[in-house]
């Protein structure tokens, strides 16, 4: 861990590392502005709240609630509490959750009982309820977070951070340097506080560096825009290349002095696109590679060794057999020992990658799996996607290998299939073309905003 945080005892760590600050230094903004006092009421009724319904330290909660400031502040109050809180994703179906539930086996659930909004508000007004899970177990580990991956290839992971794990990262960021949001400046943050990107690299990083975060009104382009221009501040807004490509699409964007940059998790943004935003906005697109498993790994915050990376500060990488590997104390998975993903100290990716030698420079070329076979030559579907995905009227693709390669794609209106097959039959080899096409509506995606590619999931798009 770089210097700069001094781990304190949990769970004193939220008010020392999160909740410290200025009384009148408004942190928050879900509509309204929130200051740090204001805050730290809210969070104390919270905790008192959970402890009235039996949570103690030691225990384990779930919360189950849309983007708001009851999110928030339950999970800082579990936290306070020395509890383990899960974070289920709102937008699961009821079974869904009720499965996660059964999984994780909290002991006490936050519900939303009321909630205002509809399915485009970026955060909610929500009146929560706390329901004891009679078949809950307090917490067998020192994890104070327990998150579900994406789910964007198979069955979600359940994965474990302790508050310590949680400060390194919140440290990681504060050692980037340039680039980062720094105090006294705005974080316009389009990720979803239940995964990794807007949790720790929004909400907590925010809290502790004191930059303000602020959720637009609408996840719109013009609700967006409208959040940067609401203040003078230096903003940065992050995101997943979805919304890249929602406000790349703005023809004439308003003129937004203060908006200084964009930073994006998740997959590499298309080449179109990404000129396409820097040409519009005239700013810095920069990307950030990461895992639920340990939050930020990579940047390159000023897309100047595109699409190439480099670790951040106290990450060690190496490359074994084209795979990324991250060094990592102990393994960060729940319930789970499976050493093809940890092992002897390193955290097996199942990206295909590779790490420059000299340099450190580092290049993610898509997940393992997605290197087949055909006819004993290797394919990587990910360079064969890319490529589709950069034809002139495809505006989404998925390329995946069932029995033989098969390829998912979304067209502008005027865009015809032959044409599009044609243009990839200039560009890649024959052996590495799909063998069946499928043209679709839309692209399903993970609550993270990345695309899926379990087939069982695609062919229900067709």
């Amino acid at each position: 861990m770089a210097a700069g945080i001094d781990i304190p005892t949990d769970p004193e760590w939220v008010d020392e590392v999160l909740l410290a600050g200025p009384d009148n230094q408004v942190c928050l903004v879900l509509g309204e502005p929130v200051d740090r006092a204001g805050l730290r009421r809210m969070v104390a009724a919270r905790q008192q709240a959970l402890t009235a319904a039996g949570l103690r330290a030691g225990g384990s909660v779930a919360l189950c609630l849309p983007p708001s400031t009851a999110f928030i502040t339950n999970l800082l109050a579990a936290w306070r509490i020395g509890a383990r809180a899960a974070l289920l994703d709102h937008r699961l179906t009821a079974f869904e959750v009720e499965q996660a539930i059964a999984r994780l086996a909290p002991q006490y659930v936050v519900r939303a009982e009321h909630t205002s909004g509809g399915a485009l508000r970026a955060f909610h007004e929500v009146q929560e309820k706390i329901v004891a899970n009679p078949g809950g177990q307090p917490s067998e580990t020192s994890h104070a977070l327990v998150q579900l991956s994406s789910g964007s290839t198979g069955p979600s992971k359940a994965i474990g951070r302790t508050a310590s794990d949680l400060i390194a990262e919140i440290d990681r960021y504060t050692a980037i340097g340039e680039g980062v949001p720094r105090g006294g400046e705005r974080i316009v943050s389009l990720a979803s506080m239940v995964h990794v990107l807007g949790l720790v690299g929004g909400l907590l990083y925010g809290l502790h560096a004191g930059a303000r975060l602020v959720l637009p009104g609408r996840m719109t382009a013009e609700a967006i825009l409208a959040a940067v221009a609401a203040g003078p501040e230096p903003t940065t807004l992050l995101g997943v290349p979805f919304h890249i490509e929602l406000l790349a699409a703005v023809a004439e964007p308003p003129r937004l002095p203060q908006l200084t940059g964009m930073t994006t998790g998740g997959e590499l943004v298309r080449a179109q696109v990404h000129d396409a935003f820097v040409d519009r906005y005239g700013i810095r697109l920069g990307n950030m590679y990461g895992m639920t498993e340990l939050g930020v790994i990579a940047t390159d915050l000023f897309g100047a060794h595109r699409p190439a990376i480099l670790p951040a500060p106290g990450i060690q990488m190496r490359d074994d057999d084209g795979e990324l590997h991250i060094a990592m104390e102990n393994s960060p998975y729940v319930g789970l020992v499976d050493p093809a993903r940890w092992s002897d100290g390193w955290l097996h990716t199942k990206d295909a990658g590779s790490v420059e030698p000299g340099t450190g420079l580092v290049r993610v070329r898509g997940r393992r799996d997605s290197q087949v076979s055909i006819g004993g030559l290797k394919v990587d579907l990910s360079e064969v996607e890319h490529t589709l995905a950069g034809l002139p009227g495809v505006e989404g693709a998925v390329v995946v290998y069932g029995k033989a390669i098969e390829a998912y794609v979304v067209l502008t209106p005027a865009a015809s299939l032959d044409d599009v097959q044609a243009g990839l039959t200039e560009r890649v080899a024959p052996y590495k073309r799909p063998r069946a096409w499928h043209v679709v509506e839309r692209l399903p995606r993970t609550a993270t905003g990345k695309l899926v590619r379990d087939q069982s999931v695609l062919s229900g798009a067709r």
